[in-house]
Formats: structure tokens, sequence, C-alpha cells
């Protein structure tokens, strides 16, 4: 039998391969982000486009490090901190997390809104209540098996981004020296920026989504106990670096074209202020020509429909774990109400949120810096969680392991700490 478990987790699967890494670095890229990658370009033109190799390995580390989490806990991340941790700690974190979530989701659903309002001469708010009333039957009425799949689909939308950033004709020699030398300024305007891609790019949404989503797959595979569900092989944890790579490069090199199409025309063109997603989108079609605002566009709304579900869901799971609620997608409403009733709760919040007339990509990118203040803590956790010798048994951290994580810890402290540096002084 553990021959063929063995077998089995070497199974390369192209569907697999591009499948839970690549979800998990597509949701990375979601609305919010996308507006702070433009909204970087757009102020700091190519010269940031170093800021992406630099975020690489940090992105991967923490990815990789939840779904370990999962797979060898068998639990989601907030269930790991009930469990093992004081009931103050879990509250707190929760808190946190819980409100970065639902802001985030908010104004993803505006920014969605916004581009589709592109297209469809309908109010904002009338659209933002269509979508989250779509998202929500699709996590309510469809299965785990049938939101994979069309997260894997709707992933493709991100690759419009490579294709805008060609359209954009950008100077290879400026791509060049913004991609390998890195510019560095300490006013409180750089520092905003280099805390909300940092914020958005390692998202808690991210973290906690994939460790739910390793135990999503465990229970697919019939371990519905947690007994079941603990432990993982080599081959499992070499086949879930592989997954993560591939996740977080494809995410990482949205990134990358993001500010490079922003950074090619907006910022060269003098237009550093960006107010609405969909000046964004229209500010390119002149520079870039009507295909790259199209594709802009088009890779706002694919990803939008993959990341507000996974914002809802994934603090619905920590909400519900918290308070040790059954909660799983694999089970039907009925089976876990209160799970499915805190998706619903948290998607209205979300859409509430839109008629209080915050501008769309402001929101984006504010959202982005809430989510960097927010991730220091949580990531030092799950540094702390895959440490521990009675959570994870021998399965700890390596010392290479160890010294990415370090060193990403490291550097979202110091990234969190000199904005509110620059606020206070």
């Amino acid at each position: 039998m553990a021959d063929k478990d063995e077998a089995k987790a070497r199974e390369p699967g192209l569907a697999k391969a591009i499948g839970l890494g690549i979800i998990t670095g597509a949701a990375d890229d979601d609305p919010s982000a996308i507006g702070t990658y433009a909204s970087a370009g757009a102020q700091f033109g190519t010269q940031i486009l170093w800021m992406a190799p630099v975020a690489l390995p940090m992105m991967f580390t923490v990815v990789y490090l939840s779904s370990k989490l999962g797979q060898v806990s068998g639990r989601g991340l907030f269930q790991v901190i009930r469990d093992f941790y004081p009931r103050w700690l879990l509250w707190a974190v929760l808190v946190g997390v819980m409100i970065g979530n639902t802001i985030e989701a908010a104004a993803d659903l505006g920014g969605m809104a916004a581009a589709l309002g592109i297209f469809i001469p309908l109010p904002i708010p009338l659209i933002v209540g269509v979508v989250a009333t779509g998202l929500l039957a699709l996590q309510v009425l469809g299965s785990y098996a049938t939101i994979r799949s069309v997260f894997r689909w709707l992933a493709l939308a991100l690759l419009a981004y490579v294709a805008a950033a060609l359209l954009a004709r950008p100077s290879p020699g400026l791509v060049l020296i913004g991609t390998l030398v890195p510019s560095v300024r300490f006013d409180r305007d750089f520092l905003a920026i280099v805390v909300a891609i940092i914020g958005t790019s390692l998202s808690a949404y991210i973290y906690t989504w994939e460790s739910n989503q390793q135990v999503e797959e465990k229970i697919e595979e019939g371990k519905t106990r947690l007994s079941q569900r603990i432990g993982a092989s080599k081959a499992e944890l070499a086949r879930s670096r592989r997954d993560v790579l591939i996740g977080m490069t494809f995410s990482n090199a949205v990134m990358y074209f993001i500010i490079m199409s922003t950074g090619a025309t907006l910022h060269a063109q003098g237009q550093t202020n960006i107010e609405t997603a969909a000046q964004a989108a229209e500010a390119l079609r002149p520079l870039a020509g009507a295909g790259a605002s199209v594709l802009f566009t088009v890779g706002i709304i694919g990803v939008g429909f993959l990341a507000v579900p996974v914002m809802t869901a994934g603090a619905a799971y920590d909400l519900a774990q918290a308070f040790g609620w059954r909660a799983s997608l694999h089970a039907r409403p009925g089976e876990a109400p209160r799970f499915y009733w805190a998706i619903a709760g948290l998607t209205a919040i979300a859409v509430m949120l839109n008629f209080l007339g915050f501008n769309p990509m402001r929101t984006l990118v504010w959202s982005g810096i809430v989510q960097g203040l927010s991730t220091p803590p949580l990531l030092l956790l799950i540094m702390l969680m895959t440490n521990s010798r009675k959570i994870m048994g021998d399965k700890v951290n390596t010392p290479w392991m160890n010294v990415l994580g370090w060193i990403t810890t490291g550097a979202v402290f110091s990234a969190s700490l000199g904005l509110v540096a620059t606020w206070l002084l």
C-alpha cells in the first residue's frame, strides 16, 4: 500500500501540476494585486521591476510552508492555532485576518465591477451585487471538484497581462536595468508601494487557503478523519514544492508584466496617478493599443471571479476552525450550515462596503497595505508551527527552508515598520 501511495504521489499529472499551485498563484494576483502592481508601474515606472524577482523566493517560501503545514498536520491553519496555541492568540490573529480578507474581497468586487462597467453600462453597485450572487452560488451549489476545475480555467485569464505588456512595447534596456538594478527610495510613497506589493503578494488569505486546500484534497481521497490525514511522505512534499513553485512563478511573472505594461506606458507619459480600474485600462488604449486595454480589463474580471471566493471561503474556514465548526467545501450546506452561512455573511459584508462610495483603485491599493501590515505576525506563527515537532513530527523545516523563511519574515517586518516610521516622522 505504501508503494502505491508513493507511486501515486510521483505521478506528474498535468492537471495536477497546473492545478493547486496555479490556483493559489492566480488567487494571489487578485484585482487588489493588479491594482497595486499597476499603481506601482504608473508611479515608479520600470525601475521598480526588481521587486518581482526579489519577491519570488518569499512567495514560494510562505506558500510552501502553508501547504506543508496542511499536509503534515492534516489541519487548516486556524485549526492548528486552535489546537496548539492559547485562545487569546487565536482570537487576536483571527480578527486581523477576517478584517483583511473582508476589506480585500470588497475591494476586489469593486475593482471587478469597475472593469465590467467598461463593457456593461450598468451602475457599479448593481454589478457588484450580481457578481457576488453568482460567486456565492458557485460556492454553495458547486462541489469542491467543480470549484477547483473552474478556478483552474479562470487562472488562465492572467495570461492576458503577458500579452498586454508585449503590446506596450517597453524599452528592453530600461526593462533590463529595472529588473537587475534595485532602485530604492526612503520616502513615504515609495515605502507604501513596497509594503503594498509585499502585502498583496504575501496576503494572509493565501496562507489559509493553501493549508485548507491540502486538507480538502485529502478529504477527496477519503481521509475524512483527522487521524487519517496526519502525515505526508517525502514524495508528496516534493510534489507540493514543485506545484507551489509553478504557481508562484506564474503569479510572480504576472506581477512583473503588469508593472512593465503600466511602467512603459502610463509612467512614461507622466500618468502617475491611477484613480479607477477603468482608467488604468483605458489609459493604456492610446499608448499601447486597444488590444492591451481590453486584455488588461479581461484579466481583472477573470481573476476576480477566482480570487473573491478564495477570500470569502478562506475567511469562513478560519472562522469555522476557530469555533470548532465543520468546514469543508465537500460538505453540503445542510451538513456544514454555519460554514456556508459564514461564506454568505462575509460576501454580504463585502458587497455592502461597496455602497459606501470608496474609490475602487485606491481601495485596492490600501487593501494591499492592510494585508502588508497584518501579514508579519501570521508569518511568524507559521515559522514557529513548521518548526514545532509537536505539530510537524520529523517534517520540521530544513535549515535552508528556515533561512528563506526567516529572511522573508524579517523583510516583511522591516518593510511594515519602515512604512509606519514614515507615517510617524
